[in-house]
């Protein structure tokens, strides 16, 4: 009975990892010049994928060259550089760009950082974008933990919504995202059984991973930055993973109103005493400023990351 369990639960995360593959590929507006990125079987070795994937960059990067597309090309030029893993790629219309930092299938601990408003491909590397973000969170983890094998994935997975956009409002966004999320997460799971996973959520990227709780099991979900989840409390995530909240004292996002009606807005704040989740010491930060070095929001993230919950610096609730 065992066997048969866990020959399903393999089926299903294969077919979760080959949807978000093929659901990674963004739609195109008309007159868009760049091509759609071949589709790389699930299940080819780590260096093969990151080769291929390597191979669309290559592409997008000549076809912005030219289309006269500069900032295009200058963003897929940083993108190119020696050394850097790629599991995903598609430049058609705002983007998608999934990064690996670190040794995936090798790796003690995995973290997956979630953006949230306004990600593009021409951003990717901003330190307050995806790309960013994940290379400060990795440096602070390896200088926490050097004996730990950490690996962190930057996913830019959906088309993140515009900060001065309707979009930002509801979770339309949220649902295509959960879906590529999930499918991620299972890919990870599959790639490296052992290693525990934790989704650190961002602003409206927390929406995303709130929907996506109820997937492929993770072990830590962070919300931080968050407008809420579009959940009433922790027991409506249908998870049994840690849920984390934090917020800045400078961030604006707590002047957002927490509360849902005709489909815009996300509800309850995640750092309220009635959400539920364990809340950690952000400190000053203001919306983008979480991942900033020497800040004690990214230590806290990094020993989240890192399972070391009893060192987290904590916080009240608001």
């Amino acid at each position: 009975m065992r066997r048969a369990r866990r020959r399903v639960r393999t089926a299903l995360a294969a077919a979760l990892a080959a949807a978000a593959v093929a659901l990674t590929t963004a739609a195109a507006p008309a007159g868009d010049p760049y091509a759609a990125p071949r589709a790389v079987p699930f299940g080819v070795d780590l260096s093969a994928r990151y080769g291929a994937v390597r191979e669309d960059i290559g592409r997008a990067y000549d076809t912005a060259r030219r289309a006269h597309d500069r900032d295009m090309r200058e963003s897929l030029g940083q993108l190119l550089a020696p050394g850097r893993q790629f599991l995903a790629f598609d430049a058609r219309g705002s983007g998608r760009v999934v990064e690996v930092l670190g040794d995936l299938a090798r790796a003690d601990r995995i973290a997956v950082v979630v953006p949230g408003a306004d990600g593009r491909v021409t951003n990717f590397d901003s330190r307050k974008f995806a790309g960013g973000s994940a290379s400060a969170l990795a440096e602070q983890m390896r200088a926490e933990a050097p004996d730990v094998r950490v690996a962190v994935v930057a996913w830019l997975g959906y088309a993140a919504p515009a900060s001065l956009s309707t979009a930002i409002l509801t979770d339309d966004r949220a649902v295509g995202g959960a879906r590529r999320l999930e499918g991620l997460v299972a890919e990870l799971r599959t790639l490296n059984p052992s290693a525990p996973i934790g989704l650190l959520c961002h602003s409206y990227g927390s929406v995303v991973c709130a929907k996506a709780a109820d997937g492929p099991s993770v072990d830590d979900i962070v919300f931080f930055g968050s407008p809420g989840t579009g959940v009433d409390d922790v027991g409506d995530l249908h998870t049994s993973a840690r849920a984390w909240a934090g917020r800045g004292s400078r961030d604006w996002i707590q002047l957002v109103p927490h509360a849902r009606l005709l489909g815009f807005g996300f509800g309850a704040d995640p750092v309220s005493r009635g959400y539920g989740a364990r809340i950690f010491d952000a400190g000053s930060v203001g919306h983008s400023d979480y991942f900033k070095p020497g800040t004690a929001a990214l230590r806290n993230l990094a020993l989240i990351a890192l399972g070391r919950e009893a060192e987290v610096g904590r916080a009240g609730h608001r």
